[in-house]
């Protein structure tokens, strides 16, 4: 296969494989994939496992054309990347392996040798010049494992990711990208989020045209749609809007149970509702399930004063793995001691930003009249933001909405009659409640002002605790006349015609301007509300709060100049510019204070 001009494919598929790493099913297989690059000298990028040995030598062979490889890069030393350096080297004796420190001692490991006569050591900044093409290498440590390194073709502009993006599946078979990557990455990387979010923030500031990991398909197009999805996966957002059932049951009264908390979760406008029944189910699908969407509910019997097996592995998997920023409800069945719930819910007190729904469903022994007003009750807990989202099932007159105004941080939405657009502000106030009246303060430099002035209506959207940095990287940090603020959002509208948004609010306020006050540089609408919704009961997130828990920790160590308070960029320098605008949000030298 050939990438670029001077990079070829080298790889092998296994479908002799049935488990990988001997827990993960893999109905179609692997790809264990190779490089080389071709230049004056010629690199070789990883190998491959053991059981494919000649295949692998065969293809460099076939490649190469009579040329000698100069150096084998090994990025990753798991033994399916591995494997074949000893037997690389036997073919090529005058070959240099380049690798980390690391590595090299898991070389003595695995091989009784770590090549001190003929290796380069290489770390972050380390280059390595073939002709024209330059090979920058990256640290990845714990990206899974702790010697590993990615290496950039400065040239071609490739980025050889080791198991970053790397999928599930041999790559003569046609799937879905996603699925079988995000099964990967929750499986196997999923323990390591900060770990993968630090070498994001270090791929950031590369150019990729081309991104090649060591198992799955080379990504060569819309790599802004793979890079989100491991910066959600990595940061424990929520993927999608859903709720997952995992279950365990033995005689069938549990199950019946399920079943018609499902029925009801539907029923109550759900968007997805994905079921596992945990003792037949591929484990790796329902801890899949568990980090893609953002409810979960458990539900297994009492069994031996603890849980049920199946049960306890499967919440294994998820707190081993950092389960967090999550909803989770128990339902418990004992026909003497029920403990399921509370068992499940110590399980998890090591695991942060849970939240558990005031309603545990409780069965004894079998579903009752009681235990089925608690699954109703669980229903209505559970989808309360989707019946609040619907027109048809809304309680649009809520005004209880009201209470959750305070010194918070929102998003304003408008719309330009193009497009829709939205702003984050933190000076929204109820000023009057007979007629009900509440202040909306705005910069007049931002586009929104612009907009309201013109249409007078705009949605207030109250940002709760779970909102992440992203939501402020999105609506505050870029203006809505050159960016799409909601691309790739879930599309929902207020009355007005206004966007909501679909996740991260307890409520939002479609607002109609009554009159005006004019601030010098910002405008105060006064404005009446014409229709008010409640979508959850968490916490409005204050600035305060922001400030401590959600606001990325400025990178200032070792460094000296000055900081911005607002997204913690840092300018170097002896001397702060008098007219500098901050790159990411766009605030001036007043929100900039020298490093500590």
């Amino acid at each position: 296969m050939k990438i670029t001009n001077d990079i070829r494919y080298v790889g092998v598929n296994d479908h002799q494989v049935d488990l990988f790493e001997g827990q993960y099913v893999v109905p179609n297989g692997m790809a264990y994939n190779s490089y080389v690059i071709l230049d004056e000298k010629v690199a070789v990028m990883d190998t491959v496992d053991r059981n494919f040995t000649h295949q692998w030598l065969d293809n460099i062979q076939a490649v190469l054309a009579g040329r000698k490889p100069d150096y084998l890069v090994i990025q990753h030393m798991e033994p399916d990347h591995s494997a074949n350096i000893a037997n690389f080297l036997k073919v090529y004796p005058d070959a240099t392996v380049v690798s980390s420190a690391k590595a090299f001692t898991m070389m003595k490991q695995f091989f009784g040798d770590d090549y001190a006569d003929r290796r380069i050591v290489v770390g972050e900044g380390s280059t390595l010049t073939l002709g024209k093409h330059t090979l920058a290498f990256v640290t990845a440590p714990m990206v899974h494992w702790p010697e590993v390194i990615v290496t950039y073709d400065v040239t071609d502009k490739v980025l050889f990711s080791a198991d970053g993006f790397g999928k599930f599946g041999a790559l003569d078979v046609e799937e879905d990208w996603a699925c079988e990557a995000r099964r990967y990455y929750i499986g196997i990387v999923g323990k390591y989020g900060p770990q993968v979010q630090a070498l994001l923030k270090k791929a950031a500031t590369l150019d990729i045209s081309i991104i090649c990991p060591l198992h799955g398909p080379i990504l060569t197009e819309n790599l802004g749609y793979y890079i989100n999805l491991y910066d959600i996966w990595s940061s424990y957002r929520v993927e999608s809007e859903g709720i997952v059932v995992a279950y365990t049951s033995v005689y069938g009264h549990t199950k019946a149970a399920v079943e018609l908390l499902v029925e009801k979760l539907k029923a109550k406008g759900c968007p997805k509702v994905v079921v596992h029944d945990l003792a037949r189910t591929d484990m790796a699908e329902a801890v899949e399930d568990a980090f893609r969407y953002g409810k979960l509910v458990l539900a297994t019997t009492t069994y031996n004063a603890d849980i049920f097996p199946f049960m306890k592995e499967f919440i294994h998997h998820l707190t081993e793995r950092n389960y967090q920023n999550r909803t989770i409800a128990l339902m418990e069945n004992g026909s003497w001691a029920p403990l399921a719930a509370k068992v499940m819910r110590g399980m998890f007190e090591g695991s942060k930003n849970l939240t558990f729904t005031d309603t545990t469903v409780r069965l004894l022994s079998a579903l009752s009249d009681t235990s089925k007003e608690q699954i109703e009750a669980l229903s209505d807990e559970l989808c309360k933001d989707y019946l609040a989202q619907h027109d048809d099932t809304a309680n649009k007159n809520d005004l209880s909405a009201l209470f959750n105004i305070g010194y918070g941080l929102y998003v304003v939405t408008s719309n330009d009659g193009t497009k829709d657009n939205g702003l984050i502000v933190n000076t929204v106030s109820q000023v009057t409640n007979t007629p009900n009246r509440v202040a909306v303060t705005i910069n007049k430099a931002n586009y929104s002002y612009h907009v309201i002035k013109q249409t007078g209506i705009m949605n207030v959207n109250c940002l709760d605790v779970s909102a992440p940095f992203s939501v402020f990287q999105t609506y505050g940090f870029q203006s809505g006349r050159t960016a799409d603020k909601f691309a790739g959002i879930e599309e929902l509208r207020s009355d007005n015609g206004l966007r909501f948004l679909p996740r991260y609010i307890n409520s939002f306020m479609s607002l109609k301007v009554e009159s005006f006050v004019d601030l010098d540089t910002h405008g105060m609408f006064i404005c009446s509300v014409t229709e008010a919704r409640v979508m959850s009961d968490k916490e409005t997130m204050t600035y305060t709060y922001y400030q401590n828990n959600v606001k990325p920790k400025p990178e200032t160590e070792g460094k000296k100049g000055f900081v911005c308070k607002v997204c913690g960029w840092v300018y170097e320098g002896d001397t702060l510019p008098d007219d500098i605008v901050c790159p990411l949000c766009k605030h001036g030298a007043a929100d900039f204070e020298p490093i500590q």
